[in-house]
């Protein structure tokens, strides 16, 4: 599996092994997930004013920080 880190653009490729093409779907299918793909996707299906567009950025800021937060918490109770 091969994906671009940070801000970079470039495709998500995921190598075929021994003929298995759900695994590898199933390995696209999380990858696109991770990077966020579908979301971005639904959010530029429509015009989003100025005024909106900051306070969704916003509000998902805030819910990254919360999921890192939630994710450094349960590996520190390990």
């Amino acid at each position: 599996m091969k994906h671009t880190s940070g801000n970079e653009l470039g495709p998500i490729e995921v190598a075929v092994r021994d003929n298995n093409v759900n695994r590898a779907i199933q390995q696209l299918k999380r990858e696109v997930g991770r990077e966020g793909i579908g979301r971005e996707a639904k959010r530029r299906r429509f015009y989003m004013k100025p005024s909106v567009a900051k306070r969704v950025k916003s509000i998902e800021a805030e819910r990254r920080r919360r999921k890192d937060e939630a994710s450094r918490r349960k590996r520190r109770d390990y």
